[in-house]
C-alpha cells in the first residue's frame, strides 16, 4: 500500500498560490463552481470526471457553511416517507448505498439505534415506528444495499434495550426498535475528500476566494488572503453556495431551517453501543438523536426551525433550543442531564428553497420538501438548492447535466456513481491496513501515509488534547495534503477539535506551533 497520497489530490498554500495565479485573469474554463460544501465540491468533481475543466472557490473554507454542521448521518430516507414523498426516500436510500459500498466506505458505516418504548411511547405510536422501520428496509432492498452492508431492523426485550442503551430509565420499559441507518465519522472529512478527488481529477480548488458578482459568463472575485479583485471567466457558471445563494442571484428564495445539536462528553452519559432515537412527546414523527461519536464525544439534536433575517456565516445557537433538546433528553435517562453538562453546540442552516406563496407564510420548515432544485437565470447562472447532504452527489450531476446541457459543453454523463473517494477502498482491503482503527476510519487508504509521518517525528504521534484521538501529524496532514490554511481550518473542520470552545483552547498553542513550522518549511 503507498505511503503517498493520490497524485494530484493534495491541497496546500503552495497549490492555492499557484492554481490563483492561472485562474484569475486566464483563459475561460469550461465550469466555475461557487460554493465549497458537498453539493459544490461535488459539482466540481462530477464536472472534472467528465473531462471538463473546472475552477470551484470558496469565500472561506471547505464545508464552511452547512455542510460541517449536520447530523453526520447518510439518511435512508425514512421520515420522507412518512410525508408521502417517496421519490426522495428513494433518491436517499440509492445514495446512501452508493456512499457505503462505492464511493466512500471508509467515511461511511452502520450506525445501530435504538428506540426505547418507554410509557411515554403509545403502542400506536411504537407500531407506527416499527412501520416505519420495517419500509426503511424495503427501501434498502429497493436501492439494492446489501443486508450486510445495513442489517434488518428488529424488535428488542427490556433486557437487549437496556443492555444496548444502560443510560435509560428502565421505569416501565416495554423493550426496544433496534434500527440501522448511514453515519459519516465527519462531514467534513467528507467534502475534503470530494474537493481533493476533483483536485485529483484537474479541478482548481481554491479556497478564501470571494465571489462578488456572478453573471453567465464568469466572476468578479477578491482574494481574501490579499484583498486583490480580479475576473474568472467560464463557460458555465454553478452556484451551490447553499443558504446563501440568493445573495449571488435575483429570484431565488432560500427558507433556511435551523438544526442545533448539543455536545455532551461521553462520560456524563455513560457507554452508549448505540444510538438513540428518542421521540419528541406530542409529535408522530420526530426524534431527537443520540449519536455517540467515538471520540469521548456524543451529539444530540436535532430542531428543525424557521430562521428570518440575515444570514450569519456561523449560525448562533439559542438557549431554547438547547432547553428543548435537554427536556427531550430528559425524559427518557435515568441521570439528569444539566445546561452545565453541555460542553458545546452547533447549528446548521438547511438551505430549503422557498416555494410557499408569499402570504402563506405559516408553513413549518419541518414541511418543506427536501427535494432540490436546478434553476437556470435569466442571465444563464445555474443555481442548485434544497436537498441534503446524503443526496449531494445527485444535486451534483444534476447541475452539472444543467450546465453541458444550456452551455452546448462536450461532456458525458457523469461517472461519480462508481467513482470511489480519496482515500476509499472495500472494508476487507480498509480492514487489513497496518494503522490504527481510528486513523483508518477518517482517512482510509491514505491512514498509513499519515502514520508515517510519526516515523521521521515521534512527537507527531502524540495526541494533541488528553481523551482526544487526533494526532499532531493528523494536523500536519492537514496543512500539507487538505488544504488547510490556518488554525481554524484545522480545528474547526479538518479535525472537530473546535465543537468544544475549552477544547479548541487547550489545543491552540500546539496548532500555531505546527503551523508555524510547516510555513516555515514551505518558506
Amino acid at each position: 500500500m503507498s505511503h503517498h497520497p493520490a497524485p494530484g489530490s493534495s491541497l496546500s498554500a503552495a497549490r492555492r498560490s499557484r492554481d490563483l495565479t492561472e485562474s484569475v485573469g486566464g483563459p475561460a474554463v469550461d465550469v466555475l463552481v461557487v460554493g465549497l460544501g458537498a453539493t459544490g465540491a461535488g459539482a466540481a468533481l462530477d464536472a472534472a470526471a467528465r473531462g471538463l475543466s473546472v475552477v470551484a472557490i470558496d469565500a472561506h473554507d471547505l464545508a464552511f457553511g452547512t455542510s460541517r454542521w449536520s447530523s453526520k448521518l447518510i439518511h435512508g430516507g425514512l421520515r420522507y416517507l412518512a410525508s408521502g414523498q417517496f421519490d426522495v426516500a428513494h433518491e436517499s436510500a440509492v445514495e446512501r448505498g452508493t456512499l457505503m459500498e462505492r464511493t466512500a466506505p471508509h467515511l461511511v458505516r452502520a450506525q445501530p439505534f435504538v428506540l426505547p418504548l418507554t410509557p411515554l411511547v403509545s403502542r400506536g405510536q411504537g407500531a407506527l415506528a416499527w412501520a416505519g422501520f420495517r419500509a426503511g428496509d424495503a427501501l434498502r432492498v429497493a436501492a439494492r444495499t446489501a443486508r450486510a452492508t445495513l442489517p434488518a431492523p428488529r424488535r428488542l426485550s427490556a433486557m437487549e434495550t437496556r443492555h444496548l442503551a444502560p443510560t435509560l430509565r428502565t421505569g416501565g420499559l416495554r423493550g426496544g426498535l433496534l434500527s440501522w441507518d448511514g453515519r459519516l465519522v465527519d462531514d467534513a472529512r467528507l467534502v475534503t475528500a470530494v474537493a481533493r478527488t476533483a483536485a485529483a481529477h484537474g479541478a482548481r480548488v481554491l479556497t478564501r476566494v470571494r465571489a462578488l458578482e456572478l453573471t453567465g459568463t464568469g466572476a468578479r472575485v477578491r482574494d481574501e488572503l490579499t484583498g486583490e479583485e480580479g475576473e474568472i471567466r467560464a463557460r458555465a457558471v454553478i452556484n451551490a453556495s447553499g443558504v446563501w445563494a440568493g445573495g449571488l442571484v435575483d429570484g431565488i428564495r432560500i427558507r433556511p431551517s435551523r438544526g442545533t445539536h448539543l455536545i455532551l462528553r461521553s462520560d456524563d452519559l455513560g457507554p452508549l453501543p448505540a444510538g438513540l432515537h428518542i421521540p419528541v412527546p406530542g409529535e408522530t414523527n420526530r426524534f431527537v438523536l443520540v449519536l455517540p461519536q467515538g471520540d469521548g464525544r456524543v451529539y444530540v439534536g436535532l430542531t428543525d426551525e424557521p430562521v428570518d433575517g440575515d444570514i450569519p456565516d456561523v449560525p448562533e445557537v439559542p438557549e431554547t433550543d438547547i432547553g428543548f433538546l435537554l427536556d427531550v433528553l430528559g425524559s427518557v435517562l435515568s441521570l439528569p442531564v444539566r445546561r452545565e453538562d453541555v460542553v458545546g453546540a452547533f447549528a446548521g442552516l438547511r438551505p430549503l428553497l422557498d416555494t410557499t406563496d408569499r402570504r402563506g407564510t405559516g408553513a413549518r420548515t419541518a414541511d418543506i420538501s427536501r427535494r432540490h432544485a436546478v434553476l437556470t437565470s435569466s442571465e444563464g447562472v445555474i443555481t442548485v438548492v434544497g436537498g441534503k447532504l446524503t443526496t449531494y452527489r445527485r444535486m451534483a450531476e444534476d447541475a452539472v447535466d444543467a450546465a453541458v446541457a444550456a452551455r452546448r459543453l462536450t461532456a458525458g454523463p457523469s461517472p461519480t456513481a462508481s467513482l470511489p473517494l480519496v482515500g476509499a477502498a472495500p472494508p476487507r482491503a480498509l480492514d487489513a491496513l497496518g494503522a490504527p482503527r481510528h486513523l483508518v476510519r477518517r482517512y482510509g487508504t491514505e491512514a498509513p501515509a499519515v502514520l508515517a509521518l510519526t516515523e521521521h517525528d515521534p512527537r507527531l504521534g502524540e495526541r494533541v488534547l488528553p481523551g482526544h484521538p487526533v494526532t499532531a501529524a493528523e494536523l500536519l496532514w492537514a496543512m500539507h495534503h487538505e488544504g488547510a490554511l490556518d488554525e481554524a481550518d484545522v480545528l474547526d473542520r479538518r479535525t472537530r477539535i473546535g465543537l468544544v470552545p475549552a477544547d479548541r483552547a487547550a489545543a491552540l498553542g500546539t496548532v500555531r506551533e505546527l503551523l508555524e513550522g510547516a510555513t516555515a518549511r514551505q518558506g
